[in-house]
């Protein structure tokens, strides 16, 4: 499921109850940045600057000799066109090693549909350059432009085009840099970067047009394809990928996924019915997932087809594959409560498992693990005596009050790993040793500034680029630090932004809400004054699993703040399941999504209500996705509470979303139909919870979704019509889940917020 996703303060302190005293975190207060002179409106600037991520850098790579950062960058804060920038830090110096306006003579892009179907599952939504992929120097980059194959030398910032079969899709090359791995139409192709013409018999190879590319796997089967995620890997498994170059650059371990058991959807655009419906693969809960197995492919023309129980355990969630260890793979039963690390025999194809965790609600495949330590141990990140531990081996190497999120690096005598601690909204880089200095045990942060951020970090070598965000300022500032053996950091460079400034300044003040000291930030109209009286409520929540909103960075806040200076008190409130304070906190709501996630959201605005100016007779929620799904609970099951609600792209028959998110919380459909009966927002069961009086609804979904399909909120809109229950539906022409067009992401914030005006009785 799609959520907000938010960088986002400083200590606090609990809520009390209903009139109990509510303590501020503590921290410096943000600068107001007003409106700028010649300003767009908030609504139009959010948009055209998608959020305020064009013109920020991204996509770091290191090269391990310490010269060189290369990164992602468009040229403005409205420019949608990422170019590959490095920066040289022996000349002290950036520049732009490709520009995908000169590369392609100033055309328009053409995407092929599997790059596209990539972009959505990874929800990006700019233009250019938007991924690539190194050797192991950081010497050579290769990306693709529509479709077609480019690769850079980063030393000298030249950019060449490979002639090869195409669409190109995911091209990454070889650790030795001479050669370049992608798929094409389902085949998994590798081409050597000199350019040498090579004999591809069955295919023209080198006789079409000078080729110098080869078929490496070619699909056995009309629904076969080599070297790519399948849709719910990229979905809901954090894997984008589906292949993965040897240590020598002598093979390549590829997935074969066949979706011909996947049951077949077809999605239409009404507003054209000219045009034919795209046929897609969708896994529904319940139903048949894609098959996929792995084939070690040797630039020799061996295969050797690797061997695990794929019946017990179906979902292949990660693969790792260094010079420190034999290939690693994380594998899961269909069910989530079992998963196996397994080792990889590159001679025979065997496996063995050298790893198992085990839970009741779920077990979570966690970024950047499993994976070796130099020295061959097995790093990983498990539920251990209440908290999320890091291990290497059998040693945990953090524990309370860490919540372990995610590796970001491991090094010869560390690992570097982002995690949140006390404060949930705090989330910081730390490394950890596990040899030499660290053998005292422990761990520290990198980067600690006197007030609260949200941190990640990319390394290479010695060097590591560090990006934190925080309440203090808008945006993220990126720098180049050298990390010392003994904890200490140098800063060598900082990297520069072009995003554009917001022209409004959020303030949320963040909270503890209640006996559950649920995390909220409270956000009040720009000039609001004490004796102003109580204000019209909007909850602005995901509330789901995987989904933060409750975080230490200024420009998680921005359209909370933009709502709120429409005269609203607004609140967001992450309640149990979503991610950083424990895995009890997330697992709670294992089989009782739909009741945990909605009254969490009572409970924090019920705790709220003694402290902060909450008119509780004028109560309105909006959500997207997840955040849909909870807002349309909101206005069926509590209208006592809430009095109107904007339900965005909601998933409403639970029967409807994807086998990996819903069977994790909610079990197989087949198995538990009640569960799926009581948490759905259309069945009997769901709708019988549905109490009078009727709630102003708006239903907003983009006809072009393709991961919460718009049946979801055709089939709600059915059954409160056949219920008698008012409510309004906007439909939204070409608009995938991502809703990244600018003028509808403008439109749809403007629209709401009229909804919400009209529907709360307020006056402009």
């Amino acid at each position: 499921m799609i959520f907000t996703s938010a960088t986002g303060v400083s200590r606090s302190a609990v809520v009390a109850g209903p009139g109990g005293s509510v303590p501020a975190l503590t921290g410096a207060k943000p600068p107001r940045l007003g409106t700028m002179t010649g300003q767009p409106s908030f609504p139009r600037q959010y948009a055209r600057t998608q959020r305020f991520t064009l013109g920020a850098p991204r996509s770091y790579a290191l090269s391990p000799d310490g010269a060189r950062v290369a990164f992602l960058r468009s040229g403005a804060g409205t420019d949608r066109s990422q170019q590959l920038w490095v920066l040289d830090l022996e000349e002290g110096r950036e520049f732009p090693a490709a520009d995908p306006q000169a590369l392609l003579a100033g055309a328009d892009e053409d995407l092929p549909p599997q790059e596209r179907a990539r972009r959505e599952r990874s929800r990006e939504s700019s233009a250019g350059i938007v991924g690539y992929a190194t050797d192991s120097a950081v010497e050579l980059a290769a990306f693709t432009l529509s479709g077609r194959l480019f690769v850079s030398e980063l030393r000298a910032g030249t950019t060449r085009e490979l002639p090869v079969q195409g669409p190109v899709v995911d091209p990454r090359p070889s650790p030795d840099g001479r050669q370049v791995a992608f798929v094409a139409d389902g085949r998994l192709r590798v081409v050597p970067v000199d350019g040498a013409a090579t004999s591809d018999e069955g295919d023209g190879g080198a006789a079409a047009g000078g080729r110098a590319d080869r078929v490496l796997a070619e699909p056995d089967g009309p629904e076969v394809t080599w070297g790519l995620a399948e849709f719910i890997a990229a979905e809901e498994m954090g894997r984008y990928r589906g292949f993965w170059w040897s240590p020598e650059s002598d093979a390549v371990l590829a997935a074969r996924v066949d979706e011909a058991p996947v049951r077949r959807w077809w999605i239409s655009d009404p507003a054209h019915p000219d045009r034919e419906p795209t046929r897609v693969a969708y896994p529904a809960a319940g139903t048949r997932n894609a098959e996929v197995t792995l084939t070690l492919l040797g630039l020799d023309g061996t295969r050797t087809d690797i061997v695990w129980d794929t019946e017990r355990y179906p979902y292949l969630a990660r693969v790792h594959w260094s010079a420190a260890g034999p290939p690693l793979l994380l594998v899961q039963a269909r069910d989530q409560r079992d998963q196996r690390y397994l080792t990889v025999d590159t001679t025979t194809g065997a496996t063995r498992t050298v790893h198992e965790d085990e839970d009741e609600a779920w077990v979570e495949p966690f970024p950047g693990v499993p994976a070796w330590t130099p020295d061959g141990r097995l790093v990983r990140i498990a539920d251990e005596g209440g908290a999320r531990k890091l291990f290497v081996g059998d040693r945990p190497l953090t524990g309370a009050p860490l919540h372990v999120r995610a590796v970001l690096d491991i090094g010869e005598d560390d690992v570097l790993f982002s995690a949140s601690g006390t404060d949930m909204h705090d989330i910081g880089v730390y490394r950890a040793w596990f040899r030499g200095s660290g053998d005292q045990g422990g761990w520290e942060r990198v980067g600690e500034r006197p007030y609260a951020t949200v941190s990640s970090a990319v390394r290479g070598g010695a060097l590591t680029v560090l990006s934190q965000a925080s309440l203090e300022r808008p945006g993220t500032q990126v720098e180049v630090v050298r990390l010392d053996a003994d904890g200490g950091e140098k800063v060598l460079a900082t990297i520069g932004s072009h995003a554009e400034q917001p022209s409004l300044t959020a303030r949320p003040r963040l909270v503890l809400a209640g006996e559950r000291e649920i995390p909220c930030a409270v956000l009040l109209p720009d000039g609001y004054q004490e004796g102003d009286g109580p204000l019209p409520v909007l909850l602005d929540p995901y509330g789901g699993p995987h989904g933060q909103r409750v975080v230490a960075a200024h420009n998680a806040h921005l359209t909370s703040q933009w709502f709120a200076d429409q005269g609203f008190a607004v609140i967001v409130a992450d309640g149990r399941g979503t991610p950083g304070r424990s895995p009890a906190w997330e697992k709670s709501v294992s089989r009782r999504l739909a009741e945990y996630a909605l009254d969490d959201q009572v409970h924090a605005l019920q705790a709220l209500a003694g402290s902060f100016p909450l008119d509780m007779e004028r109560v309105a929620i909006r959500g997207w996705s997840f955040g849909g799904y909870l807002a349309g609970l909101a206005a069926l099951r509590r209208p006592d509470v809430f009095h109107a609600a904007v339900v965005g792209a909601p998933v409403t028959d639970l029967r409807l979303y994807d086998t990996h998110y819903q069977e994790r919380y909610l079990g197989h459909p087949d198995e538990e139909p009640a569960v799926y009966a009581e948490n759905s927002l259309i069945t009997d069961a769901g709708l019988s919870g549905a109490v009078q009086p009727h709630r102003p609804m708006l239903i907003v979904h983009g006809l072009a979704d393709d991961n919460v399909v718009v049946a979801h909120s055709l089939r709600l809109s059915s059954a409160l019509l056949a219920a008698g229950r008012p409510h309004e539906v906007l439909p939204l022409s070409g608009v995938t889940h991502m809703a990244a067009q600018e003028q509808v992401a403008e439109n749809l914030l403007l629209l709401q917020v009229d909804f919400l005006k009209r529907s709360l009785g307020m006056r402009d």
